[in-house]
């Protein structure tokens, strides 16, 4: 069997402008390049019928984050809960986390204030403008 490698992590959007922005702006995330896909052998990969792919490659400290905008757009999944399976979240690393916390503009959904779990962990959850769930970590 081939070795695999990671390259990306990928979160479907409906409005990439609004995305791109709260990826930059917010998490301080480096824009790497932003590019469109359509075609039938794009189609035929994605399983989506004429589809369409507006796509904006973002840097998180060595990860490559995907934002992709479909047209045509499909059904939304509701909201994202943690324990739904199926539901993906980020996870992102920070060094103080109350900081950043305080930082957020009003307009970000955190799920809860910074916690401290039984392993000593630092964590906060926070949802993109999307509603995909972020998770933040204190290094």
């Amino acid at each position: 069997m081939a070795e695999l490698r990671a390259h990306h992590v990928g979160i479907t959007v409906s409005d990439l402008e609004n995305a791109v922005e709260f990826y930059q702006e917010t998490l301080d995330l480096t824009l790497l390049d932003r590019f469109t896909v359509s075609g039938e052998n794009f189609s035929t990969a994605v399983g989506v019928e004429g589809a369409t792919g507006q796509f904006a490659h973002l840097e998180a400290d060595g990860v490559r984050v995907e934002l992709i905008e479909y047209e045509p757009e499909g059904e939304s999944r509701g909201e994202a809960r943690i324990n739904r399976p199926g539901t993906a979240h980020l996870g992102l690393t920070v060094e103080d986390i109350d900081s950043f916390y305080e930082s957020l503009p009003n307009s970000v959904e955190s799920v809860s204030r910074p916690q401290t779990t039984d392993t000593g962990s630092r964590i906060l959850f926070v949802r993109d403008p999307e509603g995909n769930l972020i998770e933040l970590l204190e290094t």
